[in-house]
């Protein structure tokens, strides 16, 4: 049996205006990238054990947009947007993101460059966001958002290997 990751992501701070998520998948990495572009998929882990996903909308392609839709266990929404400004299958994914709160708006996305790594069974994932400024990036890690990565890095893993 192969030896899971669980719990094992980490954060760091590179810059003032970024955070950089590293972690890695006893799990081929087609198939951490299958898990992660494919609408079914992504429903099954994104939400953590935080609540359902209530929507994924993947459109797949430079320029194409993405929106994730979460109900979260406090009876409230969650949602997200963006769109994609690169694409190398199964390697790398650039993209925007918003969270969609009163006033957001895509002249302030951050932009999220998902790195997929790896030969075999194991695959390294890195995923740096480009806040735009350090207010930014503190709120985000002031929100709470590691147990949440977390468990959903956790739920990934699980999905991805079992795909296999």
């Amino acid at each position: 049996m192969t030896e899971t990751t669980t719990g094992t992501a980490k954060v760091t701070l590179p810059a003032d205006d970024q955070i950089l998520i590293t972690r890695e998948f006893a799990a081929p990495r087609r198939l951490v990238y299958r898990a992660w572009t494919t609408p079914d998929l992504v429903k099954r882990f994104w939400a953590g054990r935080r609540g359902t996903m209530r929507s994924v909308e993947i459109d797949l392609r430079v320029g194409g947009r993405w929106r994730y839709v979460l109900d979260a266990n406090g009876g409230f929404e969650v949602a997200f947007h963006g769109e994609y400004r690169e694409i190398v299958p199964d390697e790398r994914l650039v993209s925007t993101e918003v969270y969609e709160t009163p006033g957001a708006s895509d002249d302030d996305a951050a932009i999220t460059t998902t790195t997929f790594a790896g030969s075999g069974d194991r695959t390294s994932l890195s995923i740096l966001m480009e806040t735009g400024s350090r207010e930014v990036r503190d709120a985000i890690i002031e929100s709470g958002m590691e147990g949440g990565m977390q468990e959903q890095m956790d739920l990934l893993e699980e999905l991805a290997a079992s795909l296999a």
